[in-house]
């Protein structure tokens, strides 16, 4: 359980650092990081860090993937966990 803890903190923190990164090197037109990673650290469990990165940030917020993909992966994702809890501790 410990192990799934520091896992989702760390990937959390990821995301939400890879966003702000994103978003410095948009301001600079520079190479930017693929959609699809910023959208895979959600999947991967960061999707709190995403959503707070999209709002500390203003980044992503207006493209329709990320302004109602990441709310829908962070409610799936906290169903499953809810899910699991219920399941491990009857």
């Amino acid at each position: 359980m410990k192990i799934a803890l520091y896992y989702l903190l760390i990937v959390n923190a990821v995301a939400f650092c890879i966003y702000g990164i994103d978003k410095l090197k948009a301001k600079k037109n520079r190479w930017r990081i693929a959609e699809s990673t910023l959208l895979g650290l959600a999947v991967a469990g960061g999707s709190v860090g995403a959503w707070l990165g999209m709002k500390v940030w203003r980044h992503k917020t207006q493209h329709k993937k990320f302004k109602y993909g990441v709310p829908i992966i962070l409610l799936s994702q906290g169903l499953l966990c809810c899910v699991v809890w219920f399941y491990l501790n009857p």
